[in-house]
């Protein structure tokens, strides 16, 4: 720890700090000794003990990783739960039908006994974080080749992992910081009975829709409710009516004051992925590659399950989580592509690419050590070209058939069948028609059926031949003349997967050879051959690229960079510091740091997906009913902007004051620095956040769910 700790303050000095003090996701225990200074220069009234401590309770323990792929914050001593809506669509998505349609109207348990379980969703405290470089890197030398260094450090990973978790129910992992230079240990606690306690209709949450994503001014309620429950024991436990709500170790208190241009904000989570390291060959790959496939497959498919969503109440339900996973980062590549080429980052990593070269060919010993480094990034990033535009559309395309995906549900019943074991097919049986309900709930088949045929034709017409799947010359072509629309509607026809129905009758009287004859099975074996081979090829260009990042972060921190070197995130805690914050987009204009409820009405289409919104709400605003919530500025605050430093995984991310109150969740970024997760731009780059004042109106005004606020510790 102090070793890289000394390592760390040396690069800051000598970089002069020039990176502006808002950029960076940094390591707790670093704080101490990196940040605590600017932060309470700039406002900060806590310590560093209060934010992260292994002693005592601290903010850090209100801070949960949500599904795996969000962030939470507890704010009750009950074990209440914050995220984003979009955080916890998929959850009220399950819950919701035709008849209690909850992304529609919403939802809101009155009481405890009303809140809803959701199998499958955990929520991860951390316990705390080690450094354990020297541990890792014990047996690892110069001389090592990739895989044997690889080799040595899964063991001594292992090893680590093994001893943190001996006598304890707890989890833990060795994450690799700095492109594999260091290594830290996370230790952390999950717990999975969590409920769904609250959510504002779609109309709120999900307010502006694809329109208004990545792009200010924001106005959309992006909140949900959760709460997470223990054993009676305090310890993590499966669901149970037994289970009690969590007695956390800390909750955050909650701020109802109002929010000033240059306030300290301060943010903690879960930032799943930056490239901030990333060389100019790396950029030209998602330039070219990357976004264009995402940007043109997805639109291709979510145009037609837009058009039946639109058609139909039942199919928009089905599909709604669905469709804003998939369009969420289809809108983010439009928007990285247009500002990575706007704002000529290409041209920026190559300035410092040339600055590497200068620095490495001026020392023999720098230039034995990282003369290679660019060189195997290149070389790896150019020789993976073809593979990896054909892995994406195969992964896109096939296997974003849904249909196709189905037959994983038979995996075991395969081998059962061939083993002619009656009691291991009774069992693998018994197991699928238990859950088929819950497999084809969401589904239907007409739109996967169109979606299938426009992505079996993008395929074949976007990927060279060399890399089609078999059934394409073998069934397509031999057997349809070459008719992809017939080849799947025979597909849709004949395939026991197509239906619940036909599932469900297979079961009944399941036959080996219907099984492994069925066209979906057929179809799925063909393109996971080529998915296989595909695999192999982009694979022997791996260890040079691993080895080239590594080098090429490790030389970074010995030349003279134009930013601080922080670690790129990792999907490990973080924390990230700034100030709340106008910008200036463009040219004669600037964007002030909130938005207010006016500028929710002045978007109202009534009819509209996007747009609408409930008459109740339509009706508060006008009577000005607004509660304790207001400012006392004279309108009611919905958004607001930051200077912090956050990517996805962040969403629901608590923001915090100057005293660790929770004054928004964190949700978003905005468009003219969509490049940020490749770099950095501090003049553009902001965090949009939902006020927690919004929150807290739309919770207790609109919904009547006074209660939840009164679980909270208000600050006012």
């Amino acid at each position: 720890m102090k070793k890289l700790i000394s390592v760390l303050i040396i690069i800051v000095v000598s970089f002069g700090f020039k990176a502006r003090a808002d950029e960076g996701m940094w390591l707790l225990p670093l704080i101490e000794k990196l940040n605590m200074g600017t932060m309470t220069e700039l406002g900060l009234k806590l310590s560093a003990e209060e934010i992260y401590s292994l002693n005592q309770p601290s903010i850090k323990d209100a801070i949960i990783s949500f599904g795996g792929g969000c962030t939470g914050e507890i704010v009750s001593s009950q074990g209440l739960i914050l995220t984003n809506h979009h955080c916890g669509y998929g959850r009220i998505q399950s819950h919701s039908t035709v008849e209690h349609d909850y992304l529609k109207d919403g939802f809101w348990a009155m009481t405890k006994e009303d809140e809803l379980p959701n199998p499958g969703l955990g929520v991860t405290f951390l316990i705390r974080i080690e450094d354990v470089t020297d541990q890792v890197l014990a047996t690892v030398n110069p001389e090592m080749n990739e895989t044997d260094r690889n080799a040595a450090i899964n063991s001594a990973r292992q090893a680590i992992e093994r001893k943190a978790t001996e006598g304890n129910n707890y989890r833990a992992g060795v994450s690799s910081f700095y492109g594999g230079n260091y290594f830290y240990l996370l230790v952390y606690e999950r717990y999975t009975d969590v409920r769904l306690v609250g959510a504002p209709p779609s109309s709120i949450g999900k307010y502006g829709d694809d329109t208004d994503n990545w792009e200010w001014p924001r106005h959309t309620g992006d909140f949900s409710v959760f709460r997470v429950y223990s054993g009676p024991d305090g310890k993590p436990a499966e669901y149970s009516k037994d289970n009690i709500p969590l007695k956390p170790k800390y909750w955050l208190p909650v701020s109802l004051k109002n929010l000033n241009k240059g306030d300290f904000a301060m943010i903690m989570g879960y930032p799943g992925r930056t490239q901030r390291y990333f060389t100019s060959y790396e950029v030209n790959e998602l330039l070219n590659i990357t976004n264009p496939n995402r940007i043109k497959i997805r639109g291709i498919k979510q145009e037609i399950w837009l058009a039946d969503m639109m058609a139909s109440e039942k199919i928009d339900i089905q599909y709604a989580s669905k469709y804003s996973g998939s369009s969420n980062y289809w809108k983010y590549s439009i928007g990285q592509n247009n500002q990575l080429k706007n704002l000529n980052v290409i041209a920026k990593k190559q300035q410092i690419e040339n600055q590497f070269n200068t620095w490495v060919n001026a020392n023999a010993d720098r230039k034995a050590k990282y003369g290679e480094a660019l060189n195997l990034i290149k070389s790896s990033i150019e020789g993976r070209a073809e593979f990896q535009n054909a892995s994406q559309y195969l992964n896109e395309c096939l296997l974003g058939c849904e249909l196709l995906g189905f037959n994983q549900v038979t995996a075991d019943l395969l081998p059962a069948l061939k083993s002619a074991d009656n009691q291991k097919i009774s069992e693998a049986t018994r197991l699928i028609m238990e859950n088929t309900g819950e497999i084809y709930k969401d589904y239907n088949p007409p739109t996967d059926q169109k979606s299938m045929k426009a992505m079996l034709k993008l395929f074949r017409a976007d990927v060279p031949e060399k890399f089609h799947p078999d059934f394409y010359i073998k069934v397509i072509d031999a057997k349809f003349k070459g008719n992809i629309d017939k080849f799947v509607d025979n597909m849709f026809s004949k395939s026991i997967f197509a239906s619940e129905a036909k599932l469900t009758a297979f079961l009944n009287k399941p036959v080996l050879k219907t099984l492994e004859n069925d066209p979906v099975i057929l179809t799925y074996n063909s393109f996971i051959n080529v998915a296989r081979t595909l695999g192999q090829e982009r694979s022997k260009f791996d260890q040079d690229l691993f080895k080239g990042q590594r080098l090429w972060v490790a030389a970074l921190k010995e030349m003279t960079p134009e930013k601080t070197l922080y670690p790129d995130a990792n999907s490990t805690m973080r924390l990230t510091y700034g100030t709340i914050q106008n910008y200036d987009p463009r040219d004669a204009v600037t964007y002030k740091y909130y938005t207010t409820l006016q500028g929710v009405i002045d978007k109202y289409k009534p009819g509209d997906y996007e747009f609408d919104l409930p008459q109740r709400f339509i009706d508060l605003y006008s009577k000005k009913e607004f509660g304790r919530y207001a400012s006392s500025k004279g309108y009611m605050p919905v958004c607001f902007l930051t200077t912090n430093d956050i990517t996805g995984g962040n969403s629901g991310s608590p923001v915090m004051n100057a005293n660790g109150e929770l004054i928004g969740l964190a949700f978003d970024g905005n468009w003219e620095a969509m490049s940020g997760d490749v770099a950095y731009e501090p003049e553009l780059q902001r965090t949009i956040s939902v006020d927690i004042r919004y929150v807290l109106w739309i919770m207790d005004v609109y919904a009547g769910a006074g209660h939840l606020v009164d679980e909270m510790t208000i600050r006012q």
